[in-house]
């Protein structure tokens, strides 16, 4: 598979997957013996920037290490899944420069020393993954550490650390039910585990009042200082610049360079995350971290590359991960903003895996899609058939119809739209695992 890293590092998890059980098994006790055992590694990070919720957490992860790398901090990150390859889970902090994946040799070694550690004990790999995470960081000197996590917070395995500089609750919607509950203010109430008595924490913008209660009414029974997205900090757009507020007082920035306005909510809050770690940030790092960040795999536009070819000529390709109805909103959304930019057909592939709400995600492309490509996904077990997900777009009231790959949706859309005048628009995603399998085959794997 093309963009694929053949390493030591992905042999030794490959050897870990058969050993122990997939998926998540929410619970501390496993992964702090396993850290008591390495030396307490979670206990001699950098200041950590803790970051959780259903959707935005990779984008305020991206704007926060782009903002305080431009102040010229060396900012590990830590993010999950990954797209392509292993790596991309563990960024080290570069002093003066941008952090850069971990090297193979580097990683492989990591992870032989924590899975040796377990000695065959029970536990899942993420945990295992997370502890590496905790190995690499405290190792490596960095002036700060992200670190996001993987699934709720509360009994998430990156929820070992004691006192982080700061957290961060990003928009909270219904995801996960089998494991955080089937209603908003029960995941609310997960997501806001990660937070520790008098540490800040920045709430970010959220669509449900439900959720936000539970955070605010957690954060003040804990005496966390907190700082509200609407209320004590906010950023909009005027005359093509954006204007962020806070108690500190007024920015004028550039718009973000990641596309959509749901990102203007989530610049506004890593901006005030990295104002409250205590680091001195000025306005010309904000100023470069939102116009160089980067974030792959999230309306992430393609523009060459083996998938990109098969296209019709002059598409408008974008790629992302987003997998939830909060996610398909505002990628909706933003399409919808893209048509009224420029107008062009607008083209769903679609791959999920069978834990989502495909109906829910669908749902808001309503009018606004011509017609829906389902496609298999390579990288999980978990993957739905897609004459299934070909179903639940129908039932969202969209023209749907199953393939066996990417590369054939693209030629099909290049086949019915050869006779029109404008170029068709094409949204690749649903899933992070199908993200993943299109960057790799594409060639485009992130770096």
């Amino acid at each position: 598979m093309t963009g694929v890293v053949v390493s030591e590092a992905a042999a030794e998890i490959e050897k870990l997957l058969g050993l122990h059980p997939k998926g998540f098994d929410l619970s501390l006790d496993r992964i702090t013996r396993l850290l008591a055992t390495l030396g307490d590694p979670h206990l001699k990070l950098p200041p950590v920037i803790h970051v959780a919720g259903t959707n935005g957490k990779g984008s305020v992860t991206a704007f926060c290490c782009a903002i305080l790398e431009a102040q010229g901090l060396s900012v590990h990150v830590h993010t999950s899944p990954h797209l392509v390859n292993w790596h991309e889970r563990y960024r080290l902090g570069v002093k003066g420069g941008r952090g850069q994946f971990v090297e193979d040799a580097v990683l492989a070694d990591a992870v032989r020393r924590v899975a040796d550690a377990n000695g065959g004990e029970k536990i899942t790999v993420f945990e295992i993954l997370t502890a590496v995470t905790f190995v690499l960081f405290a190792e490596h000197p960095a002036d700060v550490a992200i670190i996001e996590v993987g699934l709720g917070g509360r009994f998430d395995a990156t929820n070992v650390i004691p006192r982080p500089a700061v957290s961060i609750i990003m928009p909270i919607s219904l995801d996960h039910q089998a494991y955080l509950g089937d209603r908003v203010e029960l995941i609310a109430a997960e997501k806001a585990g990660i937070m520790k008595r008098g540490v800040p924490v920045v709430i970010g913008f959220q669509t449900e009042d439900a959720a936000r209660d539970v955070l605010i009414e957690t954060a003040e029974r804990l005496g966390c200082p907190h700082a509200i997205y609407g209320q004590d900090f906010m950023a909009h757009q005027e005359y093509g610049r954006l204007v962020y507020q806070d108690e500190f007082g007024l920015a004028d920035l550039p718009l973000p360079r990641l596309p959509g306005r749901h990102q203007y909510a989530n610049a506004a809050a890593a901006i005030r995350a990295v104002k409250a770690t205590g680091f001195t940030v000025s306005e010309h790092a904000m100023e470069m971290g939102l116009s160089h960040v980067e974030w792959p795999g999230r309306l992430q536009r393609l523009t060459d590359g083996a998938l990109a070819r098969i296209a019709p000529r002059a598409s408008e390709i974008w790629v992302d991960g987003g997998h939830n109805p909060g996610a398909g909103q505002v990628i909706a959304e933003t399409m919808a903003n893209f048509e009224e930019r420029e107008a062009r057909p607008l083209f769903l592939v679609t791959g999920m895996i069978n834990t989502k709400d495909p109906v829910g995600y669908f749902e808001p492309f309503g009018g606004l899609a011509e017609r829906v490509f389902t496609v298999p996904i390579r990288g999980s077990d978990a993957g739905l058939d897609p004459v299934a997900l070909a179903e639940d777009a129908a039932r969202a009231g969209l023209e749907a119809e199953a393939y066996s790959t990417v590369a054939e949706a693209l030629a099909e859309i290049g086949r019915i739209t050869e006779e029109d005048s404008v170029p068709p628009r094409i949204l690749i995603g649903g899933s992070l695992y199908l993200v993943g399998d299109v960057l790799a085959d594409n060639g485009t794997p992130p770096t």
